[in-house]
């Protein structure tokens, strides 16, 4: 029988179904341990990575998924197990069964009923507006 051949399609179905704009997708078997870089797009990751994550895009790690790091990227979900700080520039958000055991720096925490999380979390504060509310003259106020 030829590799792959007598295989359900599920396989492929799943692939059919991730969103455009995915690069990466690493499943339960390997276990990894670097430093992973990802220029663009989603990387979901469902099995063991020890090291740093840099992302310019979204990182979920999946429910059997577990980072012993540090994470920066723009969205990072985590349905699994984060022991690691985690900076995101638009938003963490920690799902049903997620840990994160660490610190977290977001503008945006959205923590789901039934995940968990243990450390601080920083968010910045929001930029002064520049511009003077209407219907005042900046000229007339110092």
């Amino acid at each position: 029988m030829a590799f792959g051949m007598g295989k359900p399609t599920t396989r492929r179905q799943e692939l059919a179904d991730l969103p455009d704009d995915w690069v990466g997708w690493i499943e339960p078997g390997l276990e990894l341990e670097g430093k992973m870089k990802v220029t663009v797009g989603l990387v979901r990751l469902n099995s063991h990575f020890k090291g740093e994550i840099l992302s310019e895009g979204v990182v979920v790690i999946h429910d059997q998924g577990e980072v012993e790091g540090d994470i920066q990227a723009k969205v990072v979900s985590v349905t699994g197990k984060v022991k690691g700080t985690i900076h995101a520039t638009e938003r963490v958000e920690i799902k049903k069964h997620g840990i994160v055991l660490g610190d977290i720096h977001t503008p945006c925490l959205l923590v789901d009923p039934g995940g968990f999380f243990d450390g601080q979390c920083h968010i910045p504060t929001p930029e002064p507006a520049t511009e003077a509310p209407k219907g005042v003259d900046a000229k007339d106020h110092p």
